[in-house]
């Protein structure tokens, strides 16, 4: 556990760790994050997705545990909405941006660097097809519904056309395409992707420490619960239902890796994006993040 710890977890998150300490001493302001952080969105992710989704066989994924996987997401989302509304009055959108926070993990760019340090590019296959279902599926879902809540009156055309404009789901679209269609990949388009994909996740992880310093770290009640329904709660669920469903031990062992992960940023943009509160929402970014060295460690 602890050679797992200090060779595979902590490097990773070392990087959100010294933006959230640059960015408490000055030394990067917000605005540099945030021009950082919409390169590496804009420019180098979609690169390292559209490699992920068109080289990934999808033949191989056990698909009876990657749908228990969605079913324990929109399980454990609901509960958390009506937990956030009902118990403790959270405003509407801050509600769902919370119980999104619960079952939207940080897979893209924390998990799956830590699964391919520990389980290699062929063998983190579980955590990869995670990934994959996130970014085309739970993606989507969020930004059009965050946007409808948001602005109920603008109805759904808005948030499709900036979907149909998004190059993530751009890169998605065309992975699929041409992983469906069986076509071979040439290598220097290969290299380049690579090469992009490469620096997304150090620069978004830095970016977003810079981000996040600027937050409070209050372990208020909606925080604590919130974390640990992210840290403790949800993994759990997600353990247990795949191993009812008889997923293979690679399989178990990898999704349940992920599912302990910490909340993604995602959450905490789109609250920004739509002027909602966002200091609960960052904070629980922000423990989840940190906690979770420990539980990834246990997991892995």
């Amino acid at each position: 556990m602890l050679t797992v710890l200090t060779h595979d977890i902590l490097p990773v998150f070392a990087l959100l760790a010294l933006g959230f300490l640059l960015g408490r001493r000055g030394v990067f302001a917000r605005q540099d994050a945030a021009s950082a952080n919409r390169v590496a969105l804009m420019v180098m992710q979609p690169g390292l997705i559209f490699m992920v989704i068109a080289t990934v066989p999808f033949a191989a994924f056990e698909v009876r545990a990657l749908l228990t996987y969605g079913a324990c997401e929109a399980l454990a989302f609901a509960a958390s909405y009506a937990l956030a509304r009902r118990a403790f009055g959270c405003e509407k959108l801050e509600a769902w941006l919370l119980a999104m926070g619960v079952v939207f993990v940080n897979s893209l760019l924390y998990i799956r660097p830590i699964a391919l340090l520990l389980y290699g590019e062929d063998g983190a296959l579980p955590v990869t097809a995670v990934v994959a279902w996130d970014t085309a599926i739970a993606f989507a879902f969020f930004i059009i519904s965050s946007d409808l809540i948001a602005r109920p009156s603008a109805g759904p055309l808005p948030a499709l056309k900036r979907l149909a404009t998004n190059p993530t789901l751009s890169a998605i679209l065309l992975g699929v395409a041409v992983n469906l269609a069986g076509l071979p990949l040439p290598e220097p388009l290969l290299t380049a992707c690579r090469f992009a994909g490469a620096a997304t996740a150090p620069l978004v992880l830095f970016a977003l420490g810079v981000l996040l310093s600027g937050q409070s770290l209050r372990p208020s009640t909606v925080v604590t619960t919130f974390s640990a329904l992210k840290l403790i709660g949800f993994p759990l669920m997600v353990s247990l239902a795949v191993w009812l469903a008889g997923a293979s031990d690679l399989w178990q062992a990898q999704v349940s890796l992920l599912a302990a992960g910490p909340s993604g940023a995602m959450a905490f943009a789109l609250a920004l994006l739509h002027g909602v509160r966002t200091d609960r929402i960052a904070a629980v970014t922000i423990w989840t993040s940190a906690l979770s060295v420990v539980s990834l460690a246990a997991l892995a």
